[in-house]
């Protein structure tokens, strides 16, 4: 197969006037995009002397060159090393490392965090987005691409339990997730999207900026989200398709813009990354909004659930059906298929799914057996074969041999007016091992106690569930994509020595 960089080159071909990418500055067409592809693979080539393997490390935020630079990369056989922005530099330091990256692209908004990291690391080269590019007179050499084997982008994922491992995506991975959303949402010529997601992240490339360029479509790139100007832009560029996690959309529907902003032109706002309250999904169903749910993961490019036009309002809550080239198991821990109805953990088998984690082979074949990644995602199918989330394994609190999923005590909270954002942990406790323990954040000018709220639960929840403390905080802390950080609420406890 090609690499990926075929598809904008070939779009210049056949569209060369349509408009590829829009910035807040610039905007591209096909033809003009595919010239700074090549512009851009010259200069790793040929100023840089970057070859086929070698590892580049993206510390940006998003910006159209960071999508020229991916098909640049793409073209090369190089391996992208896409950086969190929000890491410290001493967390930078350990990817970098690890990865092996030589060569480090970031911006002017990243500089500051840029001189902090080479307290740590020593580049080989350094290249400064903000720099007009510099055109070398040299012709490209182009790589020999195996795009199912080779690296082509290492994703590391958040490391909540110890240290991050480094998912090795391939470019026929992003191939085949851009054929799932494309098939699964009806991506066409015809779509604007808008990335409201960070670049860096798997769900800023795969949902839906490549799906859309595959397609031959446009991806408006704002520089960060902000909710005014989320919707300022997709009533400018009538945007057809908004993706974001949860958080992304409660901004939308809170800013006062949203009462009349009329979104003629969304034909989907879609939510993935996290589950996404039945409140805020009914919010955008009431004005007319269509708003579908999907789930997906870094180690499958993302994508493995999508609803689909026919159910997202019958099925509200649920991911969907898995999308047209995965697999999937819901399996109990002696890896046996669990009857519908019943929580297990999920399995996945595709050609979206990652080749290895970068540098442990140990790690790989615990989560690839026999073809399928071992998820560690907890899930229940109802009879139709709609799938529901149902938390995280390794989050599962187990209190005096009783299994406690968070998820479900974290949505009985949500359905508290006062309550604006909730999580649920597992805190040590002597007798029963572990007990749950929530931590909340209010809504402005809404009053409500501790003991109010233990008090709902239990009209709600077997005893042996209800959170044995509630801990309210202004906001709880988030990563990068606007998911709760468990990790940090756990050293919270950890600090205060309740765990």
């Amino acid at each position: 197969m090609k690499p990926i960089s075929y598809w904008v080159h070939k779009r210049a071909f056949i569209t060369p006037d349509r408009i590829a990418l829009i910035g807040e500055k610039e905007s591209y067409t096909y033809k003009a995009l595919s010239n700074k592809v090549n512009q851009m693979a010259t200069l790793l080539q040929h100023h840089f002397h970057l070859q086929k393997g070698d590892r580049v490390a993206i510390l940006s935020q998003n910006r159209v060159e960071y999508m020229i630079t991916y098909f640049a990369i793409a073209q090369l056989g190089l391996v992208a090393v896409p950086l969190n922005v929000r890491l410290t530099a001493k967390e930078l330091e350990f990817q970098i490392k690890d990865s092996g990256a030589t060569i480090i692209l970031y911006e002017s908004r990243t500089a500051k965090l840029y001189d902090e990291v080479c307290n740590y690391v020593n580049f080989e080269n350094a290249y400064y987005f903000d720099e007009p590019f510099e055109i070398v007179e040299q012709p490209l050499i182009e790589a020999s691409v195996n795009t199912s084997e080779d690296p082509f982008i290492i994703c590391y994922t958040s490391g909540t339990t110890g240290r991050p491992k480094g998912a090795v995506l391939t470019q026929d991975n992003m191939f085949w997730n851009a054929l799932n959303n494309q098939y699964a949402i009806d991506i066409t010529s015809n779509d604007n999207v808008i990335v409201l997601l960070p670049l860096f992240h798997i769900g800023g490339i795969g949902l839906f900026a490549f799906p859309a360029l595959l397609a031959g479509g446009t991806v408006v790139v704002p520089s960060k989200f902000d909710p005014k100007q989320a919707i300022e832009m997709i009533e400018e560029y009538e945007v057809t398709i908004v993706m974001g996690v949860p958080t992304i959309h409660d901004a939308i529907r809170k800013h006062p813009l949203f009462e009349s902003a009329n979104f003629k032109t969304v034909r989907w706002f879609y939510s993935g990354g996290a589950p996404c309250p039945k409140e805020l999904i009914e919010a955008y169903l009431d004005k007319g909004l269509p708003f579908g749910q999907g789930m997906g993961m870094t180690e499958t490019s993302p994508t493995i659930f999508m609803l689909v036009q026919e159910d997202y309002k019958r099925k509200i809550g649920s991911i969907g059906k898995p999308v047209m080239f995965c697999d999937i198991a819901i399996v109990d821990d002696n890896g046996n298929p669990v009857p519908r109805g019943e929580i297990g953990e999920l399995l996945i088998k595709g050609p979206h799914v990652m080749k290895e984690y970068w540098g442990l082979p140990e790690k790989t074949k615990e989560a690839i057996r026999d073809g399928w990644f071992y998820s560690g995602d907890l899930m229940r199918q109802d009879k139709e074969g709609f799938v529901y989330v149902a938390g995280r394994k390794k989050d599962m609190i187990i209190s005096g041999g009783e299994n406690i999923y968070p998820l479900e005590i974290e949505q009985v909270l949500k359905e508290l007016t006062a309550i604006n954002e909730a999580a649920v942990v597992g805190m040590q406790n002597e007798k029963w091992g572990e007990v749950p323990v929530a931590f909340v954040s209010l809504n402005i000018d809404i009053d409500i106690t501790e003991n109010e709220i233990i008090n709902y639960c239990s009209t709600k929840l077997a005893r042996y569930k209800i959170p044995k403390q509630i801990t309210i905080l202004e906001d709880l802390p988030k990563n990068a994509t606007g998911k709760i950080d468990k990790k940090a609420l756990l050293n919270l406890l950890t600090r205060e020595g309740r765990i």
